[in-house]
């Protein structure tokens, strides 16, 4: 595990959460070329699983490869394990093609699985009740992103995997945001969420989320006009309603949420006090339902009324 008498051996670290980026510690490792650094985040994408040399030539290339692509593959890999210098067995060569794996049992120190791991235990957290510690670990997961992932580095496979780590992006924040409001920070979330809205317009979580931190900072009227705003969204450019609950799909490592859709509002009801004393003037939740009174005729007209 050393590097020489009384020196140890320090640990391999990437990025693909932004610019691709390798170091050697706090030393800065030349990541080459951009064809170069896409060969680079498709290994280190793999988990330290080995991609054959067609894979990678369709990775770097797609349907329209150089006439001497495996030779240019061959020469990248070459100058990518130059650049790793002393830790050069990193990158090993394997049935013909490629893998990047720990050296002397050091794992590789990459950006995106420590998001993943953060995010695994956020998840863990949340189930268990824990709300503040989730939020903390999706707030340092959300804080190795460094711009767009995979910033610059061409290929069909850098083009999937950037849309993909750009919905888990979201997908991270809709789940922390969605905690913020649950902690009661639903002033603080409004300027976030109004500037997520408008880079993702037809992203209906963000604009369930949107409405509720609205509603519950006691802008209501605001809260509808979103809702219209919505549904005249949706209507126009994909021919739908608003859904009453967000699809799984964009609802994050962390599970699906509730959410919630303001309804315009009704013509109040008549109602008669009850025998007891005073009718309450505070009107119920708008997310749960009044509890039933206790008499039959009492329980007969809180029937009606919910169905009305």
């Amino acid at each position: 595990m050393d590097d020489g008498p009384g020196q140890v051996r320090e640990r391999l670290r990437f990025t693909v959460l932004g610019p691709v980026r390798a170091w050697r510690g706090a030393t800065p490792l030349a990541a080459g070329s951009p064809q170069q650094r896409a060969l680079l985040a498709a290994l280190l994408l793999r988990g330290g699983r080995t991609a054959t040399a067609p894979e990678l030539v369709d990775a770097l290339w797609g349907d329209e490869p150089p006439h001497a692509a495996l030779a240019a593959l061959r020469t990248y890999a070459s100058r990518l394990r130059k650049a790793l210098g002393t830790d050069a067995e990193a990158l090993v060569s394997e049935s013909g093609g490629y893998a990047l794996r720990s050296v002397d049992g050091l794992p590789l120190d990459l950006d995106h699985d420590t998001a993943e791991q953060y995010a695994a235990e956020a998840e863990k957290a949340k189930a268990a009740g824990d709300r503040t510690r989730a939020r903390e670990l999706l707030d340092a997961a959300l804080d190795l992103w460094d711009g767009e992932p995979l910033a610059s580095v061409p290929g069909p496979y850098a083009e999937n995997q950037r849309t993909r780590l750009q919905e888990w992006r979201l997908s991270l924040t809709e789940v922390r945001l969605d905690l913020d409001l649950e902690a009661g920070c639903h002033a603080e979330a409004v300027s976030e969420l109004t500037a997520l809205t408008a880079a993702h317009p037809l992203r209906e979580r963000l604009r369930e989320l949107l409405m509720l931190a609205l509603y519950r900072s006691g802008r209501q009227a605001e809260a509808l006009a979103v809702y219209a705003d919505t549904r005249r969204l949706l209507a126009d450019e994909l021919g739908v309603d608003p859904a009453r609950h967000s699809p799984s799909s964009t609802s994050g490592s962390c599970g699906p949420t509730p959410s919630w859709t303001p309804r315009p509002p009704r013509t109040p009801v008549r109602r008669r006090p009850p025998s007891s004393g005073r009718a309450s003037s505070r009107p119920p939740s708008p997310t749960s339902p009044a509890a039933p009174p206790s008499s039959r005729s009492s329980a007969t007209s809180w029937r009606r009324r919910r169905a009305a």
